[in-house]
């Protein structure tokens, strides 16, 4: 539970102040009185430096959980301090349980809901954003179920990727495994018998020969290289994408941009503020922010959307919108046109992906096999 500094006057009058656990601060104030202390004030104790882990941005499914859960509660007519504490007390992540009993003491204490997320630390932006826009408007449990809704596309989003990358990622370790154990283990003990032969080996075998000892010498190396340079990459935040990726992630992103603008703006959010807010969902952010400036400076969205270099027929479909008063509509056809055309196009690619693999899967260890064994066969017709 969280702590709360106070101060106020004891039994005999003394002026005394001090810290207190409780859930609430209208919970430290009735500890405080059954004390025999009168309350001057009470508020949320900062947290020392080192006393606890800092909490930590919340995943997508945690926050899919948190819309879907408070928006039901407040569906059924509880109050949103009762619905945060039912969850404070139901959750069994160890990761949302904290986030959750230090957004009961806030709401409780008097904070506005949207505050009490922006200050966790936890959450997105653009969910305590959004949550703004519905405390204002009274819409809080509907906009609460659209974040859910983006959220889960986003999420739906990522696995169709990495879904789309599991197999071919398991035929190409497979693969490589296979031909360095052969190249690192095999083959140096047949390169023995061939030495021994004292003969001129047919090119396949010298080839063969040569790459094992390379890999033998440099395998180690080349192997540390790689990890150093995989995690150069993942600490950047840089993306390891197969040949053809590049595209369908550009669309994805674009689908999961136009789909969050959407729904900022139909939660009643500026579009300025809607696009800096969703210009972090992309790895191309820059390119958000200006058109934000764009729009802000006095020109059209989608003559902002043409001058940072968005597909032509992106900016007609935002020009429609833009001119019929329905721009979030527009925006969500954009989307699933986006999200439509990468889902088939991965779909072609992974399809083709595998036969490819496989077949230099069998290239890969048919031409070890032929080195091994043509000078076996040439070593046979000589002694016959």
């Amino acid at each position: 539970m969280p702590y709360f500094n106070y101060s106020g006057y004891d039994a005999k009058g003394k002026s005394t102040k001090g810290t207190i656990e409780a859930g609430s601060s209208m919970q430290a104030v009735d500890k405080l009185t059954e004390r025999g202390i009168v309350v001057v004030d009470v508020k949320l104790a900062e947290e020392k430096k080192g006393s606890k882990a800092k909490i930590k941005l919340l995943p997508l499914e945690s926050h899919i959980f948190f819309c879907r859960s408070v928006a039901s509660y407040l569906k059924s007519g509880l109050p949103l301090a009762d619905s945060l504490r039912i969850m404070s007390k139901q959750t069994r992540d160890k990761n949302m349980k904290p986030v959750m009993e230090k957004l009961l003491a806030e709401v409780e204490g008097g904070r506005k809901f949207h505050t009490a997320l922006a200050e966790s630390g936890a959450f997105r932006e653009s969910l305590w954003r959004v949550a703004e826009s519905g405390e204002q408007s009274g819409t809080l449990m509907s906009v609460l179920l659209e974040a859910a809704e983006e959220f889960k596309l986003e999420d739906d989003l990522r696995r169709k990727i990495r879904g789309a990358m599991i197999y071919p990622i398991v035929m190409l370790v497979v693969g490589v495994g296979v031909v360095s154990f052969m190249l690192t283990y095999v083959v140096p003990k047949i390169s023995e018998l061939f030495e021994d032969m004292h003969q001129e080996l047919p090119l396949p075998t010298r080839i063969l020969i040569a790459a094992s000892n390379f890999l033998s010498d440099y395998g180690l190396f080349i192997l540390l290289g790689l990890l150093i340079m995989f995690l150069y990459m993942k600490h950047k935040g840089k993306a390891i994408t197969f040949p053809g990726m590049k595209g369908i992630r550009d669309q994805l992103n674009l689908a999961l941009v136009m789909s969050h603008i959407s729904t900022l703006l139909k939660s009643g959010i500026p579009l300025v503020q809607a696009l800096k807010m969703a210009s972090s969902m992309d790895m191309y952010s820059q390119r958000w922010l200006d058109a934000a400036e764009m729009v802000k400076a006095g020109h059209k969205f989608d003559r902002a959307l043409e001058k940072i270099g968005m597909p032509e027929e992106t900016v007609a479909v935002v020009r429609v919108g833009e001119m019929g008063g329905d721009l979030h509509g527009a925006l969500t056809n954009v989307s699933n046109q986006c999200r439509d055309f990468a889902q088939s196009k991965m779909e072609r690619l992974s399809t083709l992906l595998e036969p490819i693999l496989v077949l230099s899967l069998g290239v890969s260890v048919g031409f070890i096999v032929l080195a091994i064994l043509t000078p076996v066969f040439d070593l046979a017709g000589i002694v016959r």
